[in-house]
């Protein structure tokens, strides 16, 4: 009983393995730019010392990789504000503090937060990010022995699990288009073809089952639970500004808002009709329909720009930080880098093994681009010709690149940035949580890929 007793005082035995990682975390594991700058000065060194690129050749690749992001940073700098002031707004707090209520105990609480992150990911990634940490805060208000960082970075997970099962993921939804750049090679791929096939389905699940289990059975001992002890509670009500003039009158006109929100609604609904609801979701149509949302939830102007500036620093790390991934990205690009590191994969590989290789490769390469759009165009042309050539199941390969690529985003650090602004948070907080969930992702997912083509 006494022996009983000392184990449970040091959690379970999944906590004490979790702990490990959060060594790593808390003195190996720099800022997210830190983590970026020391990427930029790997790939340099790498592609001077194993490409024929030479060190001007290199710096100018990182040059003109820079700049060639600089419309993509703003596009997910202006995603992420847009969903945080939809996740933030008066009407979604009390959906989600409804949902908060109806849970009464720690267990419940994570399925029900994990199961709402999988649901929100399939609408947009960035809402599930800033979303899914506002739901954790609610939950903490009536529901003690909750561990905090393990719920972000469980909630986290979501974001990037859902990726693989929602019709929005950049690659899903390329290959279903008419003009996208491997068309002639491997023809348009349908999504019923690529993103709801047998083995990604079966994989997606068991994986997001066996996520939540294991965030349950990583339980803390009473000691070490570190409870949210931020502010919780609604922003001040606002006071109605006192109208003087005509442009007082303009700047709380919730007429002007609900127009602008009903010329987006209708915009939308064109767009579907034409398009259909799976070919629509582009990434600019998804950022429009969040802030056609926001024209109604802030029904006047001065509140609408307001919620807009106190969000804008959500965005800050992901519009300074993509511009040197881009120029990582150039630089992996222009010198072989990538196709060097891509190629040494699926040369080891066979028709059945090579979605393992494309998963591993994936995993890597998304490192040092963290962008699935961009990671394909490195990574795209050499599996899809090793797929032909080895007359592998080319679903089953493109299934496997993305859970490569979403896989390590538990490790790469941009994309969690603005989850951790949200309950001001720091990076090593909840790093090693990410990296135990990523390492049963990696077992998991490298059997699934293995031995369910066996079957299917």
């Amino acid at each position: 009983m006494e022996k009983n007793n000392a184990q449970h005082s040091k959690g379970s035995f999944l906590w004490r393995f979790s702990k490990k990682f959060q060594f790593a975390a808390e003195n190996i594991i720099p800022d997210p730019l830190v983590f970026c700058l020391i990427l930029t000065i790997i790939v340099f060194v790498a592609g001077v010392l194993f490409t024929e690129s030479g060190v001007l050749s290199m710096l100018n690749s990182w040059y003109n990789g820079v700049w060639s992001q600089i419309a993509f940073a703003f596009q997910m700098s202006f995603m992420v504000v847009t969903c945080s002031v939809t996740a933030k707004s008066k009407q979604v707090k009390n959906v989600l503090k409804k949902l908060a209520m109806l849970v009464k105990t720690p267990t419940a609480a994570v399925i029900l937060l994990m199961a709402f992150g999988y649901i929100s990911s399939f609408l947009n990634w960035a809402f599930c990010t800033i979303v899914t940490p506002i739901l954790a805060m609610q939950m903490t208000k009536h529901i003690k022995g909750l561990h905090f960082p393990m719920l972000v970075a469980a909630g986290y997970s979501t974001m990037c699990l859902g990726q693989c099962l929602g019709p929005s993921a950049s690659v899903y939804a390329l290959l279903a288009g008419q003009d996208h750049f491997l068309v002639d090679k491997i023809g348009v791929l349908a999504q019923n073809v690529t993103t709801y096939n047998p083995m990604n389905v079966i994989v997606f699940f068991v994986l997001a089952i066996g996520t939540i289990i294991l965030t349950l059975k990583t339980t803390p001992p009473k000691e070490e639970v570190v409870e949210f002890k931020g502010n919780i509670e609604d922003d001040e009500d606002e006071k109605e500004e006192v109208i003087k003039t005509a442009a007082d009158r303009m700047n709380g006109s919730k007429v002007i808002m609900y127009l602008m929100g009903i010329a987006g609604i209708i915009n939308i609904v064109y767009t579907i009709i034409n398009k259909g609801f799976l070919g629509s979701l582009s990434l600019n149509f998804v950022i429009f329909i969040f802030l056609t949302a926001n024209f109604i939830l802030y029904n006047t102007p001065a509140k609408f720009i307001k919620a807009y500036r106190d969000n804008l620093s959500l965005a800050t790390d992901v519009m300074i930080q993509f511009p040197f991934y881009g120029g990582i990205s150039g630089m992996m690009t222009d010198s072989g880098l990538g196709q060097i590191i891509v190629g040494g994969f699926t040369s080891l590989a066979n028709a059945h093994t090579l979605p393992l290789f494309s998963y591993w490769s994936a995993s890597i390469v998304n490192l040092f681009i963290p962008s699935q759009g961009g990671q394909w165009i490195v990574q795209g042309p050499i599996i899809a010709d090793a797929a032909i050539n080895l007359e592998a199941n080319m679903p089953n390969v493109i299934n496997a690149f993305v859970y490569g690529d979403e896989a390590t985003n538990l490790l790469q650090p941009l994309y969690v940035i603005p989850a951790l602004a949200v309950v001001n948070m720091k990076l090593k907080d909840v790093w090693g949580y990410m990296a135990f969930i990523w390492l049963f992702w990696l077992i998991v997912t490298t059997l699934g890929l293995y031995i369910i083509p066996l079957f299917i």
